[in-house]
């Protein structure tokens, strides 16, 4: 007799590659964005940013769309010391600005924000984000004394959607996607829902009674893997 599949949406692109690695396990997944980003290439951001590469700065990425968005930049590696949140946005700033560059990883903002707090002398970093940002990494440096510089080199636009199908699993890759899909949707009860990371489940909590399963490390393939263990492990797969 076949086994009974489980369906996951994604509500982020997570690839091809990831989708087939699903299916061999009896996993349909749904992709379906929620969120778009947009790179910022006007004039004076991109005078700004190519400033700073020919300078030494501190610079911290919370994000891959703005690794994206700085790196598409560069024609010579800078010299910056780099404080990255870690898997994909730091695999990005080893292809952009060399792996040298990068003075520590953390697995979200706020144990960021510690790893430069741990550096006695730093005393102002340049944070390239998005018009979205959470403030968590930026309050917590300032208030003990770090100048943050934010530049904000991408936008991004929720596409909220209606969903009619029922899923097993749900995965989140950001804040914004959460309220986006929020939107026009429910959590039903009994789907188990995945997070990127802390503050994406944050956003979560209030709407599920169950707990949200969080990536020990970020990246896309860490939290799918995450569901096609426990799904696997479950009678019904």
């Amino acid at each position: 007799m076949p086994k009974n599949k489980i369906h996951i949406l994604s509500t982020g692109l997570i690839g091809k590659v990831l989708v087939k690695k699903a299916a061999l396990q009896n996993i349909i997944v749904d992709e379906k964005e929620f969120i778009k980003t947009e790179v910022i290439s006007d004039k004076g951001t991109t005078e700004k940013i190519k400033s700073l590469l020919n300078g030494n700065i501190t610079a911290v990425f919370t994000s891959m769309n703005a690794v994206e968005a700085v790196g598409k930049l560069v024609t010579t590696k800078p010299s910056w010391k780099i404080f990255s949140i870690g898997n994909t946005t730091k695999n990005l700033i080893i292809k952009y600005f060399g792996k040298e560059s990068i003075s520590a990883t953390a697995g979200n903002a706020n144990l960021l924000a510690e790893k430069i707090l741990e550096k006695k002398d730093i005393r102002e970093v340049t944070f390239f984000c998005g018009d979205q940002r959470r403030n968590e990494l930026p309050e917590k440096l300032e208030s003990n004394g770090i100048k943050v510089h934010g530049i904000i080199v991408y936008r991004t636009t929720e596409t909220a959607r209606a969903i009619s199908k029922g899923y097993d699993g749900i995965l989140f890759f950001s804040p914004s996607a959460v309220n986006s899909f929020l939107l026009k949707n429910k959590v039903t009860p009994g789907t188990q829902l995945f997070a990127i990371g802390s503050t994406t489940a944050k956003a979560l909590q209030p709407f599920t009674n169950q707990p949200v399963i969080i990536a020990e490390t970020p990246g896309k393939e860490n939290l799918l893997n995450l569901a096609i263990n426990l799904f696997s492990k479950s009678k019904i797969v």
